[in-house]
């Protein structure tokens, strides 16, 4: 791990690349194993001194097993000099303990390595009768649960995540949530899952996680749980950028849930810049922007960068010539982001359509020219991206080719008809609300009656 204000700036770089990375916040609340994925891509990026990230990797590898990797990385920070016998003899000492360790499990590992003794596991709910059938298929005993641990953290730490996942998959289905261990094995195993790309079931393990942690099963204070939210918070990250239902889920859990939004905004307000690339690249979820709005606000003093203030610009103070020098921005900070670095240009697009939109319910009659100036784009480039845009019935308007305007179709709703079609939705809800009431109510008394003749 590493401490802010380790890393110098490359001579080469741009001062606002360096200036707005995130790496020395985030990876305070990372696994060491999941800071590594964040230095090899800064290294590619080229925004840091060199050396220094060397450094930081060695500083990182020390505290693990890989001892190969260590060697490789401590001979590019010092080519000159050969591979200590030191290193070598740590090797030898690694390869020793986790054989030492594999025996003392060794009965475990061949449960788990018998595909029928596994399914027949999966398909069993109670603790108590799974390790009764266990105890009769072989010499198991509850007490060797902490060797497969053991192993499980040793394989992780030599950088076989996939062995590690197997291994503590296995304990989770024999331990019931309240072992003391129980937890620490849940976060082994949700790091495995994102360390081998495993995004299904890494997904699925952060809802679980959330529960977990949510029902405080075994957790501490409240400060403990603070915690634990927090590192979940980081931790999602990794899978909401790579699966295909990320976007939803950061947006809900992030924004809706009072929770974990009041953990980033007491804990981690940099985690802002993430849920604000989620909502603009998400068109499905425009409705969130209304929210997020109020939340940058609220912790503008607290944090900022060119993405929350894109936001800021946009729809707070209606700065058009201010959004778009941020958005020029935002493009160098996407361009270096460990997590946004993929959404770039989707970012950009929706970002420019956000401008479009929000500058259109303003103008009834738009010059193309003005609005290529708005949205950093040539003026034929942009009126072929508006004709895209009325081609594909997403804006209500027409274009005068010969005056190189923009005129807008439809007029926008009066305040008299927008709280009609209000009342209207209140009227539809209250009439469901009241049916959900009336059959509540009927199934009570049904049950006063059947009780009454029982």
């Amino acid at each position: 791990m590493f401490e802010p204000g380790d890393l110098s700036p490359n001579t080469r770089s741009s001062p606002t690349m360096a200036k707005f990375d995130l790496t020395c916040r985030i990876g305070q609340y990372l696994d060491r194993h999941l800071v590594l994925p964040h230095l090899e891509f800064l290294s590619a990026r080229g925004i840091f001194d060199e050396n220094e990230l060397l450094q930081a990797k060695l500083d990182t590898l020390s505290k693990t097993n890989m001892i190969d990797y260590l060697i490789d990385v401590k001979q590019q920070l010092h080519p000159d000099i050969n591979v200590p016998e030191e290193m070598k003899d740590r090797r030898q000492e690694v390869m020793n303990e986790l054989s030492r360790l594999q025996e003392n499990a060794k009965i475990i590992l061949e449960l788990i390595n018998n595909d029928a003794v596994m399914k027949k596991m999966e398909s069993m709910r109670d603790s108590k009768a799974l390790i009764k059938f266990l105890a009769e298929e072989s010499d198991f005993r509850i007490e060797m649960m902490d060797d497969i641990v053991k192993l499980a953290k040793y394989r992780y730490e030599c950088g076989n995540y996939q062995v590690s996942s197997s291994y503590l998959y296995f304990y989770m289905l024999v331990m019931p949530p309240t072992d003391r261990n129980y937890l620490n094995a849940f976060w082994g195993k949700l790091a495995s899952e994102i360390l081998t790309q495993e995004w299904d079931t890494a997904l699925e393990d952060i809802n679980k996680m959330r529960e977990y942690i949510d029902s405080n099963v075994t957790l501490g204070n409240s400060l403990q749980v603070l915690q634990q939210r927090t590192w979940l918070i980081h931790w999602s990250l990794f899978v909401f950028f790579n699966h295909i239902k990320g976007r939803d889920m950061i947006i809900d859990m992030f924004l809706y849930r009072p929770h974990y939004l009041n953990a980033i905004q007491t804990m981690c307000p940099h985690v802002l810049r993430y849920l604000a690339a989620a909502v603009i690249v998400n068109r499905s979820r425009r409705s969130a922007l209304k929210d997020l709005v109020k939340v940058i606000q609220q912790e503008s003093y607290t944090y900022r960068d060119p993405i929350t203030e894109f936001v800021e610009h946009l729809y707070v103070n209606f700065d058009f010539d201010g959004a778009r020098q941020k958005l020029q921005e935002c493009q160098t900070v996407l361009c270096n982001d460990f997590f946004l670095i993929a959404l770039l240009n989707e970012f950009v697009e929706n970002a420019r359509l956000m401008i479009f939109e929000t500058f259109c319910r303003i103008h009834q009659c738009i010059s193309i020219q003005m609005l290529a100036e708005k949205l950093n784009m040539e003026v034929d480039v942009a009126e072929c991206w508006i004709v895209n845009l009325i081609r594909n019935a997403r804006l209500p308007a027409k274009i005068d080719s010969k005056l190189g305007h923009v005129v807008m179709g439809g007029q926008p709703a009066s305040p008299y008809q927008q709280l009609v079609e209000k009342i209207e939705t209140l009227s539809v809800r209250s009439e469901a609300l009241e049916n959900v009431i009336e059959r509540k109510v009927k199934a009570r008394n049904q049950d006063s009656i059947n009780n009454m003749w029982n």
